[in-house]
């Protein structure tokens, strides 16, 4: 995680869940994975924090999907909106950035799982790539 934190606070679209997380990143990494692509409908941008350091209000409207043997996601069960990925492995825990109510100090730093991208747009941005998590995308 980003050493620059903040508070932040944010919500589902029918704010049936609210949540706030004392240490959040202000770095924005965009996912281009197969599955957050099908979750969000297209890209995925989150910010990272940690679960005990988040407080999440209308905890019982939220639907956890577990997506993998590692992860699994957060949706609001009323309206739907996607706000959560968690580890399941360690306490690590990301907000999807267009959940946050007040962004405009965060910024978009790199994007991950590249290589899985969709074919129907480009990444052209200048920011770092990776093909996984950390590991640097060699372009051809």
């Amino acid at each position: 995680m980003s050493k620059r934190t903040k508070s932040i606070a944010g919500g589902c679209f029918c704010g049936k869940v609210r949540y706030s997380a004392a240490q959040a990143s202000l770095s924005l990494i965009e996912c281009h994975c197969s599955q957050c692509r099908k979750q969000a409908g297209h890209r995925y941008a989150t910010t990272a924090t940690t679960s005990r350091g988040l407080e999440i209000e209308g905890a019982d409207g939220l639907t956890w999907f577990r997506a993998s043997s590692d992860a699994e996601r957060g949706f609001c069960a009323a309206c739907g909106s996607h706000l959560f990925w968690r580890s399941l492995d360690d306490d690590k825990m990301a907000i999807l950035a267009a959940s946050i109510d007040d962004t405009s100090d965060m910024r978009l730093e790199s994007h991950i799982f590249v290589d899985d991208k969709g074919d129907y747009y480009a990444i052209d941005d200048g920011l770092p790539q990776c093909i996984g998590y950390d590991i640097p995308h060699q372009p051809s």
